[in-house]
């Protein structure tokens, strides 16, 4: 029998009282489902890409605390997390995991085949991103990735084909997912150091704040060529301006390099998404594409 204490502790494992990570992962699949769709896409399919969202984070926390429990400890942000107190076994979160990834499996036989394969490489970034930390001096390139994996993935269930020009909007939200991250991974550097875990801010030292601000700037610009591509007009860029003012508050909130503001930095990044989708969504909807 499973407890509210339980329950409440299992919550906290898939980061439910956190929705930021569910947001950043849902944003580009709604992109990317109305520009297959060229306007509103199927509804089951958005169901199926909201549910899908929600499951795939939740079971990504869980792999990404079983593979740091002994390392999360000596993390202030970190340590209080319930595979480090012991509030939830490592059974318990396998468990979970695996309940989590079969629901998944099974809203992706509702879509096509197409979708059903790329959903393979969806498992098997969310799976190599939290062991990437300790080989790899930039993981923020594989979960950039691992975000943006939903694009191709809505475009192969919404249309069935994937053409050239989607992977504009892959590279434009793979170089944001860099940037946010980054800006989060500021927040644990000095923490990150004493554990051994490595991270692009890290790497980029001094010239963090410079290499976010190329980053956005870079995908601002695939973001762009991505409108062209789909034929976008004045809302969308309108999208992209109000997204450059967002990013240039960013670089203010880091500027210093303080945790918490870089922090308040992440978080405001749903307004990014948020930002984009609306100006995807209106110029079709006001027929500007």
């Amino acid at each position: 029998m499973i407890t509210s204490s339980k329950t409440h502790t299992l919550l906290q494992l898939i980061r439910f009282d956190k929705p930021i990570g569910t947001l950043l992962l849902l944003w580009p699949a709604l992109w990317a489902l109305w520009l297959a769709a060229q306007g509103v896409p199927d509804y089951t399919l958005l169901a199926i890409f909201l549910a899908g969202a929600f499951v795939t984070r939740s079971a990504g926390c869980i792999i990404n605390d079983l593979a740091d429990r002994n390392l999360d400890g000596a993390v202030a942000r970190t340590h209080a997390r319930p595979l480090v107190t012991g509030a939830v076994s490592v059974r318990e979160a396998v468990t979970l995991c695996i309940a989590l990834l079969f629901v998944a499996f099974i809203l992706v036989l509702f879509t096509n085949r197409l979708t059903v394969m790329l959903a393979i490489g969806a498992v098997i970034l969310t799976a190599s991103y939290p062991f990437m930390k300790r080989y790899m001096q930039l993981p923020q390139l594989i979960l950039g990735a691992a975000f943006s994996w939903s694009i191709p993935m809505a475009f192969a269930a919404q249309s069935g084909v994937l053409p050239s020009s989607l992977w504009l909007v892959y590279l434009g939200n793979l170089l944001w997912t860099m940037a946010y991250d980054t800006a989060y991974a500021m927040v644990d550097r000095e923490d990150d150091l004493k554990v051994g875990i490595k991270s692009a801010a890290i790497l980029f030292g001094p010239y963090d704040r410079l290499i976010i601000a190329l980053l956005q700037a870079s995908s601002l610009t695939c973001l762009y060529l991505a409108g062209q591509a789909f034929e976008l007009g004045f809302y969308y860029n309108i999208s992209l301006i109000v997204s450059a003012a967002l990013f240039c508050y960013h670089q203010y909130l880091i500027r210093e390099r303080k945790p918490d503001l870089c922090f308040r930095a992440f978080l405001n990044n749903n307004w990014v998404g948020m930002a984009i989708f609306v100006g995807i969504a209106l110029s079709y909807l006001t027929h500007d594409a």
